[in-house]
């Protein structure tokens, strides 16, 4: 036990089976043990015509990824046929929906960016504009 405590990096599992609220990252070390965002988190409601916000709701983190802002509630919803617009809150209610949005975040590209699966797979490659930037 003493090894595990020691160690500076902890899976997010063990932090949570041993609740150890202290340490190196904490909090941010406890990704993924929310469903919604902790605190007093803003509207994240941000003008588009695209997707507008609807009045009284708040687009803040919510689900193992936390998408966050309008601009993400609305296109997450799309391909699983859900008006996540209108009703931001499912998204933490109901875990499955929860997974879909986690999944959608982490497979679609939002332009500029590309999707984390094709930079973890090789798929995109950067250009010489993203490497001198770096």
């Amino acid at each position: 036990m003493e090894s595990l405590r020691g160690s500076l990096w902890k899976p997010t599992w063990i932090l949570t089976v041993f609740n150890w609220a202290t340490g190196p990252d904490v909090p941010f070390a406890w990704g993924y043990c929310f469903k919604e965002e902790q605190g007093n988190p803003p509207d994240y409601c941000v003008a588009n015509q695209q997707w507008p916000c609807v009045p009284g709701k708040k687009y803040y983190g919510r689900g193992p990824i936390q998408i966050s802002y309008n601009y993400n509630y609305g296109p997450a919803g799309r391909p699983i046929g859900l008006n996540l617009l209108n009703s931001p809150e499912t998204v933490a209610n109901y875990p499955v929906v929860s997974f879909k949005t986690a999944l959608w975040f982490w497979m679609t590209p939002q332009s500029p960016k590309p999707s984390c699966h094709d930079v973890i797979t090789g798929t995109w490659r950067p250009s010489a504009a993203d490497t001198a930037a770096y």
